[in-house]
């Protein structure tokens, strides 16, 4: 009787009761016996509207959520109705999820427990089957996407991430407006017409309000916006300006390592990729005096090293038209450096000038570093997943996790 006020308090129906209770303790399950109430009609499965009996269906069974630790099963003989526009159809059963044999609460309890663990764990945990787990973030999913609200995004960020081997990449949109931050959409490949599909999707009055744009360099993405966002301020921002720099300083480095093996000489190089690429703060006392051991040893992996510390003085400029004078400096010294790595870098910097110094004209609030935190988040869940079999998998997963999506409303929720 207890557990049945329980589940009439949190769990209750208009049309329906809680018949009785078959408690199982050999094998820890609670078996809930569901029934219609007397004065009440069936309803249509689509419509809703009430309809005359037409026959019953055979017993169904429906996990519900487990209750102090014993498997719950709500059972419950369905009628089937004569609808005047639909025929004879199966009777509306608001706790079920189509004919799915798992309650909308269970739906719900399995995708908030998907978000930490993995959805092989989830189904271990509970004794259901991947496919269950699966469905039930989807569920949650679906809903979520149908009623977000995609109005007045004003900063998105744009980048793409390694989705298994052989050069196979989904492409991610970000909006990262401050105090709304939140995947917006992933699309399967890196092309310019994989990008196109988000505007397509979005939809021209809601991309008409983004006036920030960051993304990285790559030219599919900048020819897109150009097109579709020719007013919005796109941003080629500190972070991936950083990126491109340390790893001319990887580059150099490698690229001196293997001269030094060949020439037979002592390799003073072996050991030191993180003392280059860490910022001079970060290094330890050991690694401090590595780097200071290097100082005369006129290296190129050096210089280029210095090269990069000089380039941090950019960000404290707050005038664009001073950071454009800084900038073209720096590229002729580059360039004098005869360092191919460095020289590649300052190309890249001269051909995306422009969007470098949008970053001056913003108030420096928005960043594609957030866009990067979002993909080590994405590579957590690809881990924790042990990779995804397929692209769609890999969406529900993304939207589930990253897309801060509104969850269906139920009586209750679980602690």
């Amino acid at each position: 009787m207890l557990i049945q006020t329980v589940l009439n308090d949190c769990h209750g129906f208009s049309f329906f009761k809680y018949a009785g209770v078959i408690f199982d303790r050999e094998k820890k399950k609670i078996i809930i016996e569901m029934s219609s109430k007397q004065s009440s009609k069936a309803r249509c499965s689509r419509c809703e509207t009430k309809c005359p009996t037409y026959d019953h269906q055979s017993e169904r069974r429906f996990k519900f959520v487990p209750l102090f630790g014993y498997q719950v099963t709500i059972i419950y003989i369905p009628r089937r109705v004569r609808c005047t526009e639909h025929g004879v159809v199966i009777e509306w059963m608001p706790w079920a999820l189509g004919k799915r044999p798992i309650c909308r609460s269970f739906a719900l309890f399995l995708a908030s427990w998907s978000k930490t663990l993995s959805w092989t764990d989830v189904a271990r945990k509970f004794h259901v089957s991947w496919d269950i787990v699966f469905i039930s973030v989807k569920y949650v999913v679906d809903y979520g996407l149908l009623n977000r609200c995609l109005d007045k995004i004003e900063s998105i960020g744009i980048d793409e991430i390694l989705f298994r081997r052989g050069h196979h990449f989904v492409t991610l949109v970000f909006e990262i407006t401050e105090g709304s931050k939140r995947l917006l959409w992933i699309g399967e490949g890196r092309k310019s017409k994989t990008l196109l599909r988000f505007f397509r999707i979005l939809g021209k009055a809601q991309y008409c309000s983004i006036k920030i744009v960051c993304s990285d360099m790559w030219a599919a993405y900048l020819k897109v916006v150009k097109k579709k966002l020719p007013n919005a301020l796109h941003i080629l921002d500190r972070f991936h300006v950083m990126k491109l720099l340390n790893k001319a300083i990887d580059q150099t480095r490698r690229i001196e390592f293997r001269a030094l093996q060949e020439e037979g000489k002592e390799n003073i190089l072996t050991s030191t990729r993180w003392l280059f690429l860490k910022s001079p703060g970060n290094l330890t006392d050991k690694q401090s005096v590595k780097l200071s051991d290097l100082v005369d040893q006129n290296l190129k992996t050096y210089t280029v090293y210095l090269m990069r510390e000089l380039f941090q003085k950019l960000w404290t400029i707050t005038a664009a038209r001073h950071a454009e004078t800084f900038i073209k400096g720096w590229c002729i010294i580059a360039n004098r450096s005869k360092i191919d790595p460095l020289k590649r870098v300052a190309k890249t910097l001269t051909k995306h000038l422009p969007y470098l110094l949008n970053w001056f004209k913003t108030e420096r609030k928005i960043s594609n570093g957030t866009v990067e935190g979002f993909n080590n988040k994405v590579k957590l869940i690809m881990r924790r997943a042990f990779g995804f079999s397929s692209f769609s998998h890999l969406e529900i997963a993304l939207y589930h996790n990253l897309g801060n999506l509104t969850e269906p409303k139920m009586t209750h929720s679980f602690v």
